[in-house]
């Protein structure tokens, strides 16, 4: 099927501060084709981790493999369980330096971090820097993950409890990753002026 269990989504995305036992990234995906001021739905799906590869490197080999028109514009849109790994995050760099023509926006539920706690937040910095627009996932992207990823069965997405705080915090955090670091250097001045 091209749809997710609902039971499969809401587990893998709740964006819980604390989400153990959540091993496995999913990756929904949208890819479209900018033609002028309109644009043509490619494909949508999803896809998750796979033995001894990550999902972000699968859609990698997957969409290399369209032979993408170097004429064209396109643009792909993520919603991800995880932020992407170091290792992932540099992948994703180097894809988005080889093709200008292709725009990147990721969506996250819940920031990954591994036992060094420094790789990934330099990761996601060097990915935002390639081009990619990272953000974490608000009400209304889960709203349109479900409407459009899920086999929801009519039914409606009902947000759980904390989803708006959790992202509110996430955000946050995320905002101090991709901060310039110039910026923060300024911030420190500010408060040197301040007395603060």
């Amino acid at each position: 099927s091209l749809l997710m269990k609902r039971k499969l989504f809401l587990y893998n995305f709740k964006n819980l501060r604390w989400a153990k036992g959540r091993r496995e990234t999913y990756l929904c995906y949208v890819v479209k084709r900018r033609d002028s001021a309109t644009s043509c739905s490619l494909d949508f799906g999803y896809l998750r981790n796979q033995m001894g590869c990550h999902v972000e490197v699968l859609f990698l080999r997957y969409i290399a493999a369209w032979d993408l028109d170097p004429g064209r514009c396109y643009r792909i849109t993520w919603f991800t369980s995880w932020s992407p790994c170091y290792d992932c995050a540099q992948h994703v760099a180097n894809f988005l330096r080889s093709y200008p023509n292709l725009t990147l926006r990721i969506f996250t539920a819940r920031l990954y971090f591994c036992e060094d706690r420094k790789a990934e937040p330099e990761g996601l910095r060097r990915l935002h820097k390639a081009g990619a627009q990272i953000a974490i996932m608000t009400f209304k992207d889960y709203f349109y993950c479900w409407n459009t990823f899920v086999e929801n069965r009519e039914q409606t997405f009902k947000g759980w409890e904390g989803l708006h705080e959790n992202s509110v915090h996430l955000t946050r955090k995320l905002r101090r990753i991709l901060l310039p670091l110039y910026e923060v250097d300024d911030l420190r001045d500010a408060f040197k002026t301040l007395g603060l």
